[in-house]
């Protein structure tokens, strides 16, 4: 492990040396890519930087114990009590930074939540969901954009598909994907009897052109004017768009924009995601059916979590953990989950690779 982190800081210090070149703006390009390079290997040269200092540290004070000096020796001995602690944590972060990476992580997303069963409690819910999402997204400073919704009478949502933007959105969220259940008594409910529903939630990387070949005669796409609730036409020009991946048979419809151009963009982008996350949902089954130890298929039909308010708890039944906050949860405070999340898997990772 040691001997890849000093080839790690060697690279680190040569994409450094070459980034104080002044040469090196002429080509935007090549800037961004080095830039990049340098950026991701920062934390890791950092950590390995902490821990060659500790061990330092630690072996100086190990010689002064055989100063002639006691004050000296003392001095020594409550140094080595304090830094010997430090090193098997900082062995164990370096580790899962050596783990390799998710190279979708850094990708913007495309959430989409659906209202599954429970009627208009789901659809309550569902609107809830987004609500928390968003608050999350605002709180690490992300944008998020409504691409398309289908709303209730009673401030629901059947459902909604978002794009959110920002610094490593996938890797916090991507987790999310699955059924969220609730538990709550509905405010039509007169008898005060707890109703169980369920929204689905897919969290899909944003895929590129180049992350996703899609072939022109691959595509059927229909024009057709947009409607609103109970069906009344929300503009008067064939501006809403459905394409149809014929090969997949996975349908995308925009009406929310006015211009047809903008509606067949958003939609290629969602298909373009659903696509990508198709392909990576195929490559995991296939790893998991290798290795024959599935720790959770990150499948939509799988109850991930449960939202209890009459107990004010949440549980994410994958790696077993309730946080008697459900209050600030749906006010945005996912990060003890998200987490929570990334830990258990990151650990999962390590453990299959000492296997």
């Amino acid at each position: 492990m040691f001997g890849k982190l000093e080839e790690i800081e060697v690279k680190y210090m040569e994409l450094e040396h070459e980034l104080a070149q002044p040469e090196i703006f002429d080509d935007q390009e090549r800037y961004k890519k080095v830039s990049k390079a340098h950026s991701d290997l920062g934390d890791i040269v950092k950590v390995f930087r902490e821990y060659k200092q500790i061990s330092q540290d630690l072996e100086d004070n190990r010689e002064m114990l055989a100063d002639s000096d006691p004050e000296i020796q003392e001095m020594a001995k409550a140094e080595i009590n304090e830094l010997e602690p430090q090193l098997p944590a900082l062995e164990e972060q370096l580790k899962v930074l050596l783990l390799p990476k998710d190279p979708m992580d850094d990708k913007n997303i495309i959430l989409e939540i659906r209202a599954g069963t429970g009627g208009d409690e789901a659809a309550l819910f569902g609107a809830d969901l987004y609500r928390m999402y968003s608050r999350y997204a605002e709180e690490n400073k992300w944008k998020i954009e409504e691409m398309s919704s289908n709303t209730t009478g009673s401030g629901g949502l059947k459902e909604v598909i978002a794009s959110i933007s920002g610094d490593k959105v996938y890797s916090k969220l991507k987790y999310e994907s699955g059924t969220h259940r609730v538990q709550r008594v509905p405010a039509t409910e007169s008898q005060g009897r707890i109703h169980t529903s369920a929204v689905t939630v897919a969290i899909m990387a944003e895929a590129e052109e180049v992350d996703v070949d899609i072939k022109n005669e691959d595509l059927r796409v229909d024009v057709f004017r947009a409607s609103g609730p109970g069906g009344q036409s929300v503009n008067t020009t064939d501006s809403a768009i459905r394409i149809t991946h014929v090969p997949t048979g996975l349908i995308v419809i925009c009406q929310d924009e006015k211009s047809q151009h903008k509606n067949k963009a958003k939609a290629m982008k969602v298909l373009r995601s659903r696509l990508l996350k198709l392909e990576q949902d195929k490559a995991k089954a296939e790893e998991d059916a290798t290795r024959r130890s599935q720790v959770g298929t990150g499948d939509r039909s799988e109850r991930i979590r449960t939202y209890n308010f009459p107990q004010g708890r949440v549980s994410d039944h994958r790696i077993n953990l309730t946080l008697h906050k459900l209050a600030q949860i749906m006010e945005g405070e996912l990060e003890e989950l998200t987490e929570a999340l990334s830990n258990h898997y990151q650990a999962e990772a390590m453990k299959r690779q000492g296997d």
